[in-house]
């Protein structure tokens, strides 16, 4: 499973790090990744680190977010800086893993934390 934490409420401008942490069975973790869902029917991707530590960033985020992971504690951060108000979202962690048994989960999914961002 995936835990995450750090959101709260932040003025414009300031900075948030969230955190997300994998536990249970798990082999291997592939990638890791941030989204985020605001109002409405869609969730999308924020930005997503690869093993080997590759990054994939938004264009809305690019610049201002920074991803990165530690593989010893199955960990995701997301440093947010520079935030706005569009910013405003629950953030959601995604892995892609391989468990114990070898069976690959590659929409494990955490419970979400909020950020919001006043203007």
């Amino acid at each position: 499973q995936l835990q995450a934490f750090g959101g709260g409420l932040v003025q414009a401008g300031g900075s948030l790090r969230l955190s997300c942490v994998a536990s249970g069975s798990i082999f291997v973790i592939n990638s890791m990744g941030w989204y985020r869902q605001a109002p409405g029917p869609e969730r999308e991707l924020v930005a997503s680190i690869a093993s080997d530590g590759r990054a994939n960033y938004a264009d809305s985020v690019k610049g201002r977010f920074t991803i990165s992971r530690d593989n010893a504690k199955n960990t995701v951060y997301l440093q947010m800086s520079s935030l706005k108000p569009e910013d405003t979202a629950v953030y959601y962690c995604n892995a892609d893993l391989y468990t114990a048994a070898r069976v690959r989960a590659p929409y494990v999914w955490g419970q979400g934390t909020l950020v919001t961002v006043s203007s």
